[in-house]
Order: C-alpha cells, then sequence, then structure tokens
C-alpha cells in the first residue's frame, strides 16, 4: 500500500532531504525511510507538501498533464482590480511560457494562516491584498512570476490543497499520513 504523508513546509524550508547550506530540510522535519516529494516549493514559499514512497503515485501528483489541481494564496502588493485578475485567469505570457487558464479570485485573509517567520515587508502607504489561485500546472515559481507581471508582486505565497489534499489542521513542521488518491 503507498503511503501519502502531507507535510506543512515552513517558510526557508528546502523540499528536499539532502541539505544545503543555510537552509533546512525535509529530514530536519521527516525520518520516513522511502518517502520523497512529490513535487516542489521553494524555499520562500510555505504550505502544503506531499511526500510518497509511490513512483506512480508521484508523478500523478506532480504532473500537470494529470491536471491536479493546486490551490495557492497569495499575499499581493497592491489591490488588484478586476482587470488584473482577468490576466491571471486567461493565462499570462511569461516570456518563456503562457500560463494555462486558471482560477484567481480576491479573498479575505485566510483566518487558520499562521505568523510567518520572518515577517513580510510591511509599507505603510502600500495595501496589500489576498488571492487565491488554483493552477493546474506548476512550473517554477510560476504564481510569484504571474502576479508580478500583472502588477501585483506576491509577498507570501502559502499553497493551501493539492488535488483532494488539504493543508487545514497541520501547524507548520507537522505532517500527518493520508490516504493515497
Amino acid at each position: 500500500m503507498s503511503r501519502v504523508l502531507l507535510f506543512n513546509k515552513p517558510y526557508g524550508v528546502l523540499s528536499q532531504f539532502t541539505p544545503e547550506a543555510g537552509h533546512r530540510c525535509l529530514a530536519d522535519y521527516i525520518q520516513v525511510p522511502g518517502v520523497y516529494a512529490a513535487g516542489r516549493l521553494d524555499a520562500d514559499s510555505e504550505g502544503l507538501l506531499l511526500l510518497t514512497d509511490d513512483g506512480r503515485l508521484q508523478s500523478r501528483i506532480a504532473d500537470p498533464r494529470h491536471k491536479l489541481p493546486k490551490t495557492y494564496w497569495a499575499q499581493v502588493e497592491g489591490e488588484p482590480d478586476a482587470e488584473a485578475l482577468q490576466r491571471l485567469r486567461q493565462g499570462v505570457d511569461l516570456g518563456d511560457f503562457v500560463t494555462r487558464p486558471c482560477d484567481a479570485r480576491r479573498i479575505d485573509e485566510p483566518d487558520h494562516l499562521w505568523p510567518r517567520e520572518p515577517p513580510i515587508r510591511s509599507r505603510k502607504r502600500i495595501p496589500t491584498a489576498w488571492l487565491e489561485i488554483v493552477l493546474r500546472e506548476g512550473k517554477n515559481r510560476q504564481v510569484r512570476r504571474m502576479t508580478a507581471k500583472v502588477g501585483h508582486p506576491t509577498l507570501r505565497l502559502v499553497r493551501g490543497a493539492i488535488g483532494p489534499y488539504v493543508l487545514a489542521g497541520l501547524r507548520p513542521g507537522a505532517w500527518r499520513e493520508a490516504e493515497a488518491i
């Protein structure tokens, strides 16, 4: 039977078991032999990371061909208007590729989020807003690049769900087992 672990990756942690200077890694939190990350989150992103011991399941989770939705909460600089949200939804030309259409909407700050350590920068004269973005692909730094391209750089990025797997109830650095899909 396949093992699946849901891990709430803290800010600054690498999505790998091999340590690198100046960063914590998965081995600092998870001592389960034979599992590996199904996809990645940048060190400066937080939230749900799935780990499994099943190569086929790993491919199903990580490969964009399977179109497994990934839900992100992005705190962005400024206040995106309807036009900026529509540009995100349609797909954004990032130069090296055009993103697939996605779901994007403004949300209230998720009330179950934890304080980020270190805190994001705060500027008194520049407001921030929260967006929920649901992708069915996952390129390197895609959400950050998309929001910046429409004029609203991401300040904080948290992945809240991957397909049926959700972050709910996991504190940063904690993990739990789940049933394989």
